[in-house]
């Protein structure tokens, strides 16, 4: 399947604080808007599929929305991984469309956790809430302090990851937090839950997003004028709760980078750009670490010196990722990686060729990878 199937569109809403606007409303626009990028008709697509809104559970919420946009899908409905569900739900259209199910498939998703409810992010997490054990956050600086406990790692080196996504947010004009980091500034953070800092964890943030999924031939068909090429996916998940991880600075992101990369034919060596899930800085360093990008511990040492900067060896999340473009999950590191392929990024890697991208859900749950390229 490596270079059989292409991602023929783009689109989102604005980023942010959007009152008044429902998931539904958004939706719409973004798989608008990525139908007008790709520059194909609605009435071609015949399969949607649909990350379920994390802040406010709906029953049947795929065909809720397909009939808001006048669909009769032959394949549709939403699917739960957290945030690792766009790319899962991107190689689902990918094996649909190949097993001859559907043709032209629209991946989205949107939610309003801030203007609406956060209250999945803020609950008690698991049997340990009467011990404290409250928010997603907890179970990521429980991670963070292992890994520097471990490994030595240091803040500053955590530091380096916040800095250069956010100075990449700053760049783009579509990123809600367009507010510039250094590492002095980022030390003087205050702690939300120690070890973690605020410039640690990702933005919470409204919005939606959309790609429309179709193999290259159809691409060349309907006259999509900039296909990208998805070379490689693959999943993994780490099913124990974080208390009961034999270990905690290792996680099934390997296993899904290697399918990933083993479908492209490529080794972490040949990517030129990575999007790497960042809803919290700990989740970089150790998806870099998983993806074989250098070995398990030494995470810390290899984003030093503005490595995962913009003119760096290996830039990141060159619109913004989650701690600056958008809190919203996972999809928007696709669609800059389409950007990045495309030559079109406004920190656009010169000569990219081949890029990675991330997904993850729950505290390094679940884990989804793709490659895209040329």
């Amino acid at each position: 399947m490596r270079g059989k199937y292409v991602i023929a569109g783009i689109g989102h809403t604005q980023f942010g604080r959007l009152p008044g606007r429902g998931t539904v409303s958004m939706n719409v626009e973004a798989c608008r808007n990525a139908l007008a990028d790709a520059g194909i008709d609605k009435s071609v697509v015949d399969a949607l599929f649909v990350k379920v809104p994390t802040s406010k559970y709906q029953s049947m919420y795929g065909q809720t929305l397909a009939e808001a946009m006048w669909m009769q899908p032959k394949v549709g409905g939403v699917w739960d991984q957290g945030g690792a569900t766009n790319i899962s739900t991107i190689s689902f259209a990918c094996m649909a469309i190949d097993a001859g199910q559907c043709d032209v498939a629209i991946v989205c998703l949107a939610d309003d956790p801030k203007t609406g409810t956060r209250q999945a992010y803020e609950k008690a997490w698991g049997d340990d809430g009467a011990y404290g054990w409250f928010s997603v956050a907890a179970g990521y600086g429980m991670t963070m302090q292992r890994h520097m406990a471990e490994y030595g790692t240091r803040p500053e080196q955590f530091g380096e990851i916040a800095v250069a996504v956010r100075n990449h947010g700053a760049n783009n004009p579509h990123a809600a937090l367009r507010v510039p980091l250094t590492i002095d500034k980022y030390m003087q953070s205050p702690f939300i839950i120690e070890p973690l800092k605020r410039d640690d964890i990702c933005l919470v943030s409204d919005g939606a997003a959309a790609v429309v999924v179709m193999s290259e031939t159809r691409a060349r068909e309907l006259g999509v004028k900039a296909p990208v090429r998805i070379l490689g996916f693959g999943q993994g998940q780490t099913s124990y709760d974080v208390p009961y991880r034999p270990v905690l600075t290792e996680t099934m992101a390997k296993a899904s980078a290697a399918t990933a990369f083993k479908m492209a034919g490529l080794a972490p060596k040949d990517i030129d750009v990575a999007q790497i899930y960042d809803c919290y800085t700990i989740a970089v360093m150790m998806t870099l670490e998983d993806y074989g990008f250098c070995r398990k511990g030494e995470g810390g040492k290899w984003v030093e010196g503005g490595r995962v900067a913009a003119g760096g060896e290996m830039p990141i999340n060159t619109s913004g990722g989650l701690l600056s473009e958008t809190g919203m999950p996972g999809l928007q590191l696709v669609m800059e990686g389409v950007r990045q392929m495309r030559g079109t990024s406004v920190n656009q890697v010169k000569d990219a060729a081949t890029c990675v991208v991330s997904n993850q859900g729950g505290i390094m749950t679940t884990h989804s990878t793709l490659i895209l390229g040329h």
